[in-house]
C-alpha cells in the first residue's frame, strides 16, 4: 500500500477487520482510488448557498400562520438542516479546504451550523471521529443505542417515537455513554450558535426562530432523510452490519449514503464515493443495499424483530476488542 496508506491505518485504527481488509484488497487491485482521496472545494460555496437558503426562509415564514411555519420547517427547513448536518459529516473529515486546514475546517462547520439553531458541528466531529475508530464498540460509538434505549423502545408505537425524538437520543448518550471533556472550540460553538439564535429572534421574531428548531428536530427525526441513521449500521441481514444506500437523496446528502464505501475509504468525500464503486463494482454491486430510506424507517417501525438493539455491539476490554 505504500507510506500513504500504512499512515491511513494508522489514523483511523479500524474497530472492525472487515472494512480494513477489503481497503487493503482494494487498494493493492486499484491503486488509482488514492487518487480520490483530496479536498472538495466546491462544498464551501454549496453549503454557503445552504445557508443564505435558509436565512432567506427565516424572511419568508415570519409572517405566516403557525401551521404554515410548521409545515415549511418540515418540508423545506427539515430537508436542508438535515442536509447541513450531514455537511457537519464532510466537514469533519476537512474535505472542504484539506487535512493542513484543519481549523479552518472546523471555523468553517461552526458557519455552516448556524441554521441549525443548536451547536452540533465542533462535538460532532469529536464523536464521530470514534464511530470510525470503534465502529459499533459499546462505551465509545455513540452511534450504539444504550441499553435503556433497546429495552423501552421496542413496540412499534415506541420505536416511532424513538425515530422522531433521534437527535434528543443522541445527546442522551453523549452525556451518559462517553461523555469527553469541553474543548474550546465546543465553547465558541455554542457562543456563536446562541447569539445567532438571539439576533435571529430580534431581526426576523419568534416564528423564525421556531421554524429554525423545529427544522432541526423536525429534520432529524420522522423525515425520509433521517432513514440514512438506521440504514447505515442496523443489521436488516445477520452478519451484515454496514450497509450503502443507492438512491436518488443522496443528491441531497452528500452521498452520505454510500457508506460501506465511505467506511472503506474515509478519507475520500462524498462526491468521489460513486467513483470507487464504480472502480471497484465487483466488490460492493453483490452486497446488501437499500433503495429507500423511507422503507427502511417502515420497515424498522412495522418488523417486531427489529429494534434499537439490532446492531452488532462489540466490547472494549482495556485495548482489546471483543466481538
Amino acid at each position: 500500500m505504500g507510506k500513504h496508506g500504512s499512515r491511513e491505518d494508522s489514523e483511523w485504527g479500524y474497530a472492525d477487520q472487515l472494512h480494513r481488509n477489503r481497503r487493503r484488497e482494494i487498494l493493492a487491485k486499484y491503486p488509482e482510488i488514492k487518487s480520490l482521496m483530496k479536498p472538495d472545494p466546491n462544498l464551501i460555496w454549496i453549503i454557503t448557498m445552504m445557508v443564505l437558503a435558509q436565512l432567506l426562509a427565516f424572511y419568508l415564514v415570519k409572517n405566516l400562520g403557525w401551521k404554515w411555519v410548521l409545515f415549511c420547517a418540515y418540508v423545506f427547513g427539515g430537508s436542508i438542516n438535515h442536509s447541513l448536518a450531514i455537511a457537519s459529516h464532510e466537514i469533519s473529515h476537512n474535505f472542504p479546504l484539506g487535512h493542513h486546514k484543519a481549523l479552518w475546517n472546523r471555523w468553517f462547520g461552526i458557519f455552516a451550523n448556524l441554521p441549525l439553531g443548536v451547536p452540533y458541528s465542533i462535538s460532532f466531529k469529536k464523536y464521530h471521529m470514534d464511530h470510525h475508530r470503534f465502529l459499533g464498540t459499546d462505551g465509545m460509538d455513540v452511534g450504539v443505542p444504550h441499553d435503556v434505549e433497546g429495552l423501552f423502545f421496542c413496540t412499534t408505537f415506541r420505536k416511532l417515537v424513538w425515530i422522531t425524538f433521534q437527535p434528543l437520543f443522541v445527546i442522551f448518550r453523549l452525556l451518559f455513554i462517553n461523555r469527553k471533556q469541553i474543548s474550546y472550540l465546543e465553547i465558541i460553538n455554542v457562543v456563536v450558535q446562541i447569539t445567532f439564535d438571539i439576533i435571529v429572534y430580534y431581526v426576523f421574531g419568534i416564528k423564525s426562530l421556531v421554524y429554525m428548531l423545529a427544522a432541526f428536530l423536525l429534520g432529524l427525526g420522522l423525515h425520509p432523510i433521517s432513514g440514512h441513521f438506521i440504514a447505515e449500521h442496523y443489521m436488516f441481514l445477520k452478519g451484515h452490519e454496514t450497509y450503502s444506500y443507492y438512491g436518488s437523496l443522496n443528491l441531497l446528502t452528500f452521498n452520505v449514503g454510500y457508506h460501506n464505501e465511505h467506511h472503506d475509504f474515509p478519507n475520500v468525500p462524498g462526491k468521489n464515493l460513486p467513483l470507487v464503486r464504480k472502480i471497484a463494482a465487483e466488490y460492493y454491486d453483490n452486497l446488501p443495499h437499500h433503495s429507500s430510506w423511507f422503507k427502511v424507517l417502515y420497515d424498522f417501525v412495522m418488523d417486531d424483530t427489529m429494534s434499537p438493539y439490532s446492531r452488532r455491539k462489540r466490547l472494549l476490554e482495556g485495548k482489546q476488542l471483543l466481538e
